[in-house]
């Protein structure tokens, strides 16, 4: 993070601005431009605004401010880190089997096709069917029907 602070203050120095010039530009306090130019990123409350100041104050001073962001976000990921890039590297390298945790709210829940449900719904099916069939053949059965005689309301055999 000095080595931010100073790239910054060495090109505001080589461009003949004040700390206050900048800071009125920039329309931030003059505080900020000597904390961000003495690499004191714990007088900053929240990492994400230095990172934003660092970026405006390297564009006002006419440096690269892509290069820098980058350079911050490396001392970020350093500063933050606890395992070293070369260790990523080789985890990378060796892939090993990862345990998947499983939760309740995370598990795809899939439908198993169960052949009770079939059976109850086939057997109801094949209990109306039959129903249906002895009602109706009972009912043919009880009809005393004489092929070619019709016979009326008033007409008892």
């Amino acid at each position: 993070m000095k080595e931010i602070g100073q790239k910054l203050k060495s090109a505001r120095e080589d461009i003949g601005v004040s700390i206050e010039e900048v800071a009125e530009d920039l329309k931030i306090r003059p505080s900020q431009i000597e904390n961000i130019e003495s690499g004191n990123k714990e007088a900053f409350e929240d990492i994400f605004y230095l990172k934003y100041f660092i970026r405006d104050y390297a564009k006002y001073l006419g440096l690269n401010k892509d290069d820098l962001v980058d350079e911050f976000n490396e001392y970020l990921f350093d500063y933050t880190s606890k395992l070293s890039l070369d260790d990523i590297k080789n985890a990378k390298k060796e892939k090993k089997p990862t345990r998947v945790i499983k939760s309740p709210y995370t598990i795809d829940k899939k439908r198993k096709l169960s052949i009770v449900p079939f059976l109850v719904y086939a057997l109801i099916v094949i209990l109306v069917v039959s129903i249906i069939y002895f009602i109706v053949t009972l009912n043919s059965e009880d009809d005393e029907f004489v092929e070619g005689t019709v016979i009326t309301e008033g007409e008892q055999k």
